[in-house]
């Protein structure tokens, strides 16, 4: 089954490739996410070492447990052949209220498939008031109008 678009990418196919993922993600699907990664996908979330679709799914429906109200944004940095490297922000909070913007960089490769086989990713987490929150649409896809990581000065 191949996941378009395809590598070897180019600019406009890895900005269709990272907006694909950061919709997905904001869909806080995990079923449906982790049919974007091979079965025997290898991830590093953080400290946390995962390996295969079902432990993706369990990953995700954990995070989205303790991570209210997400939000993300991702934007590509590099890329090239079967590689693209994003940068990401999202918000969200936890179950006592405390709002917190998480910042980070993904790494990721992809078979022929465009499958991703590989992630790695570094995150680092800020507290922030509610009145500091920059990403305030309706929770799913973000609009198109909204401006991106670069447009905010994240």
């Amino acid at each position: 089954m191949d996941r378009p678009p395809l590598p070897p990418f180019t600019a406009e196919t890895a900005a269709v490739k990272a907006r694909l993922a950061e919709d997905a993600w904001n869909s806080r699907d995990p079923a449906r996410i982790a049919l974007a990664y091979t079965a025997d996908s290898r991830w590093r979330n953080r400290a946390e070492f995962l390996q295969g679709r079902p432990a993706i799914e369990a990953f995700l429906t954990r995070k989205w447990r303790r991570e209210l109200d997400y939000r993300l944004i991702k934007e590509v940095w590099a890329f090239r052949a079967n590689r693209i490297a994003v940068r990401f922000a999202y918000e969200w909070h936890d179950d006592a209220g405390e709002w917190f913007r998480s910042y980070g960089n993904e790494n990721w490769e992809f078979d022929t498939h465009g499958l991703m086989r590989s992630r790695l990713a570094s995150i680092n987490d800020e507290a922030i008031a509610e009145s500091g929150r920059k990403f305030r649409w309706i929770p799913g896809r973000r609009p198109d109008g909204h401006p991106s990581l670069s447009d905010l000065d994240l």
